[in-house]
C-alpha cells in the first residue's frame, strides 16, 4: 500500500519578507517531500503564513490599512519568493481563515471539557499612553542579568539569559518609548501538569524526536509550567467565545500550529485535483484521526520547539486527534560564522540572493550538502559556498555530463548498447550510491546523500581519466565503459532530483527525456542504450564578486561619498610602479602550492571514536569504529598503535576526520577515512577537539 503523509513547516509570520534563515527549514522539507514523492508515496505538503497576534495589529495600523490586507500582502509575497526557491506547497494558506476558527474553537472546547482550562491572574506591563497590555517582544529594557541595553523583554541576545519582562532594568515600550506600569487581568490557562504523563509518553516514543531533543524537551516537562492561551484587546485574532473570559482572544501560539490542520482541509476541499478532494470529514479520517493510515510529519526550527513538543501534543490529545508521528528540528543559520545581522549586512532576504543573480538551487545544493537530522547550526560561510559549487557541481558533475556529452552524441541517435564490464568503471559503485543515498534522504542525512552523489561523480570522472576514451573512441571496450558512464550519470540525475529538480531535469531531458522516479531497487542498468538528444545543462563556476552582493551594507553605516576633487592630486611616488604591475601577466604559480578550490574539496569532520581494537599481526595498525554524523558509524585504519599501546585510551574522544577520502583496504579491512595527527610515533598525537563539538561538524 503506498504510504501517504501530511507534511508541514513552520508557519512564516506575515510581517516580513522571506530571508536565507527561513529557507534552512523550507528547503530541507521540500527535498524530503520530492524524495518520497520519487518513491512513490503520496506526500501533501501545506503551509500557511501566520497572521495573527499583536505585531500585525500594530504594523497594519502604522501602514494604514487592514490587518488582513497587510497580512495578504506579505502572503503573496513570501509564496512568491519560495516559488523562486522551487519550495513547492501544496497549499500556502492563511491562519486567519474560517476553517482555522473552526478548529481553533474545537480545541478550545476540547481542551475546556477535558478540565485543562482554568482563570488566572496575571501581571503584565502595560502601556498607558498607547492603552494596551505589552507583549513580551514589546518590551525593551537593559538586561538585568549582564546590563546590555536595548534586549527584549523575553531574553537578551547577549548573554542569552531569559526572565520575566517585569526585571529589565529601566523597561520602555518598544511602540511609544515611554516607561509601562504592572497591571493585572484575568487569563485562561492550561494546566499542563494535568497532561504531562500524555505528552511524556508522546516525547519517549521512538521515531518522533531525535535523542538530543528528545532529552531538551524532557528537560521542560521535569519543570512544566502552566500555559497562558489569551490576550487582551486590541489584538488581531480569534475572539474567545467563552463567557467566563469577555474581551479576550486566542493567543497566537494557540491558533498558529492548528493552522497545519486547517490548511490541511483548505487544500483537500477546494484545492486538489478533482479526483482526490475529501470532504472535511474524509480529510480528518484519512489523516487525523488516531490511528488514521498516513503519517504526519512537523519540520520546525529549534526556538519553536517547546510550542511544538509540549503543547501542540495536549492540544491534539484534548481533541482526540493524532499525535505527529514525527518532528524533525533543525538549527539556526549563521552567516560566515556569525549569527544574521542587519547592522552588519548579513540578514540576506531571499529577494536580494535573487537579485546577486545566483541560481537558488546552488543555495539549495549548499543546504543540503551540510544538513544531517541533527539540531546543529548551519553556516553560510560565503567562500566555502562558492568553493563547494564550483568544487561539487561545476568541476565534478556538471563536468563529468560535459565530458560524456561529445563522444556519446557522436553516436547518434540510437545510442550505445550495453558492453562487457569495464575494468575502469564498477557497476556496483552505482548501486552501492543509490542504496546509501536512499537511506540518507529518509533518515534526513542530506549531507550524506549528497556525499553519494559526490562519491560516485568522482569514481566516473576518474574512470574517464584512466580510460581516455577520447583515444579510442570507436573502439568496443569504450563503448562500453560510456553506456555505463551515461547510466551513471543518469543515477547521479536522480539522487540530485530532490535537491536540484530543475538541474536534474534538465540532465534527465538531455538524456533522451529518463525518467528521475526512484521506486525501491531502481537501476539505471536496464538494458536499454543510453544516448544524447541535447547538450546537457552547465552549471557557471561563481565568483568571489558575485557571493560578495550578498552582503548588504546598511545605508547607515555606509561611508559618506567623498566629494568631488577641487585640485588635481599629485600622484604618490609608487602610483605609477602599481599601475605598471596592474598590467602585467600574472607570475607563474609556485610548484606545490595549491589553490583554495583544491583545499575545499577536502572534507574535515568532526569524528567521535566509539571503539579502539589493534589490527591483527599488525604492529602499526589500530581499527576504529567513528562516529561522523551519518546513519552508521565508520570504520578507519590508521597508523598510530605505537602511540597508542592501550586502544581504549581513545574511545569517546573527538577527533578529525577526512570524511570525502576514497576508501582504501588495508590488512583485509575497508578503511572509510584518515584520521588527523601530529608527530611522529611513538610520540605521537591524535588532533582532538571539545566533547561539546557534535559528530559531523564540518572543521574548516
Amino acid at each position: 500500500m503506498t504510504t501517504r503523509r501530511l507534511i508541514t513547516s513552520a508557519l512564516p509570520y506575515a510581517n516580513g519578507s522571506i530571508h536565507l534563515g527561513h529557507l534552512v527549514e523550507y528547503i530541507q522539507t521540500d527535498v524530503y517531500v520530492r524524495f518520497r514523492r520519487a518513491c512513490g508515496e503520496e506526500v501533501t505538503y501545506v503551509c500557511a503564513a501566520d497572521s495573527h497576534g499583536t505585531p500585525i495589529e500594530v504594523n497594519a495600523a502604522k501602514a494604514g490599512v487592514t490587518p488582513k490586507a497587510f497580512v495578504e500582502k506579505y502572503r503573496a509575497e513570501q509564496h512568491a519568493d519560495f516559488k523562486r526557491f522551487g519550495v513547492e506547497f501544496s497549499t500556502y494558506y492563511t491562519t486567519d481563515s474560517p476553517e482555522n476558527a473552526k478548529w481553533a474553537y474545537r480545541i478550545y472546547d476540547a481542551l475546556k471539557a477535558r478540565g485543562l482550562i482554568y482563570k488566572r491572574a496575571a501581571e503584565q506591563l502595560y502601556c498607558e499612553r498607547d492603552g494596551r497590555f505589552l507583549p513580551d517582544r514589546f518590551v525593551k529594557g537593559t538586561c538585568p542579568v549582564c546590563k546590555t541595553p536595548d534586549q527584549y523583554g523575553d531574553g537578551c541576545e547577549k548573554c542569552s539569559a531569559t526572565y520575566d519582562p517585569r526585571e529589565l532594568v529601566a523597561p520602555r515600550c518598544a511602540i511609544c518609548g515611554t516607561a509601562p506600569v504592572v497591571r493585572t487581568s484575568d487569563h485562561a490557562y492550561v494546566d499542563l501538569k494535568k497532561v504531562e504523563p500524555i505528552v511524556r509518553a508522546w516525547v519517549e516514543a521512538e521515531g518522533h524526536l531525535v535523542p538530543s531533543v528528545q532529552e531538551q524537551v524532557k528537560g521542560w516537562l521535569d519543570d512544566l509550567q502552566d500555559w497562558c492561551i489569551t490576550r487582551d484587546a486590541p489584538y488581531f485574532g480569534f475572539p474567545v467565545k467563552d463567557p467566563e473570559f469577555p474581551g479576550k482572544f486566542l493567543y497566537v501560539w494557540v491558533d498558529a500550529p492548528i493552522g497545519y490542520l486547517s490548511s490541511g482541509e483548505r487544500y483537500f476541499a477546494d484545492e486538489a485535483p478533482a479526483g482526490q478532494r475529501l470532504t472535511p470529514a474524509e480529510y480528518e479520517a484519512r489523516y487525523l484521526a488516531p490511528g488514521a493510515p498516513s503519517r504526519l510529519e512537523h519540520f520546525i526550527g529549534k526556538d519553536i520547539l517547546r510550542f511544538h513538543a509540549v503543547f501542540w501534543p495536549a492540544m491534539l490529545w484534548a481533541a482526540g486527534l493524532k499525535q505527529p508521528d514525527r518532528m524533525p528540528v533543525h538549527g539556526h543559520l549563521t552567516v560566515n560564522g556569525e549569527k544574521m545581522s542587519k547592522s552588519r549586512g548579513t540578514f540576506v532576504t531571499g529577494r536580494t540572493y535573487l537579485e546577486t543573480g545566483l541560481d537558488p538551487e546552488l543555495l539549495r545544493y549548499f543546504y543540503a550538502a551540510s544538513l544531517s537530522p541533527g539540531i546543529y547550526d548551519l553556516d553560510l560561510s560565503l567562500e566555502e559556498f562558492r568553493h563547494r559549487v564550483n568544487a561539487d557541481l561545476q568541476k565534478r558533475i556538471a563536468n563529468l555530463a560535459a565530458r560524456l556529452h561529445s563522444p556519446v552524441a557522436k553516436v547518434g541517435g540510437e545510442g550505445l548498447p550495453p558492453g562487457p564490464p569495464s575494468p575502469h568503471f564498477d557497476r556496483a559503485q552505482v548501486a552501492a550510491a543509490l542504496a546509501a543515498a536512499r537511506a540518507a534522504f529518509g533518515a534526513l542525512e542530506y549531507r550524506a546523500a549528497m556525499k553519494a552523489v559526490n562519491d560516485l561523480a568522482d569514481h566516473a570522472n576518474k574512470a574517464v581519466q584512466d580510460a581516455k576514451p577520447w583515444e579510442t573512441p570507436d573502439a568496443p571496450a569504450t563503448r562500453a565503459l560510456l553506456h555505463d558512464l551515461g547510466k551513471g550519470l543518469h543515477a547521479i540525475a536522480v539522487m540530485l532530483a530532490p535537491v536540484m529538480p530543475r538541474f536534474a531535469a534538465g540532465l534527465a531531458e538531455a538524456m533522451g527525456g529518463l525518467p528521475l522516479a526512484w521506486p525501491e531497487g531502481f537501476t539505471p542498468y536496464d538494458g536499454a542504450p543510453f544516448r544524447f538528444t541535447a547538450k546537457p545543462p552547465a552549471i557557471m563556476p561563481v565568483d568571489a564578486k558575485q557571493v560578495e552582493k550578498l552582503i548588504v551594507e546598511p545605508p547607515a553605516a555606509a561611508a559618506p561619498a567623498a566629494p568631488a576633487a577641487k585640485v588635481a592630486r599629485a600622484a604618490s611616488p609608487n602610483e605609477g610602479a602599481a599601475k605598471a604591475s596592474a598590467k602585467a601577466p600574472a607570475p607563474p604559480p609556485v610548484f606545490g602550492v595549491i589553490q583554495y578550490e583544491d583545499f575545499a574539496r577536502v572534507e574535515l569532520r568532526v569524528g567521535a571514536v566509539q571503539a579502539a581494537v589493534a589490527v591483527p599481526k599488525a604492529d602499526k595498525l589500530l581499527q576504529l569504529t567513528v562516529d561522523v554524523g551519518e546513519p552508521a558509524p565508520r570504520t578507519i585504519v590508521a597508523g598510530i598503535a605505537q602511540a597508542y599501546p592501550d586502544p581504549a585510551a581513545l574511545v569517546g574522544k573527538r577527533i578529525v576526520v577526512v570524511a570525502n577520502l576514497a576508501p582504501r583496504p588495508l590488512r583485509g579491512i575497508t578503511s572509510q577515512g584518515m584520521l588527523l595527527a601530529a608527530g611522529e610515533p611513538p610520540a605521537l598525537q591524535v588532533v582532538t577537539v571539545g566533547d561539546a563539538i557534535a559528530p559531523g561538524t564540518r572543521v574548516k
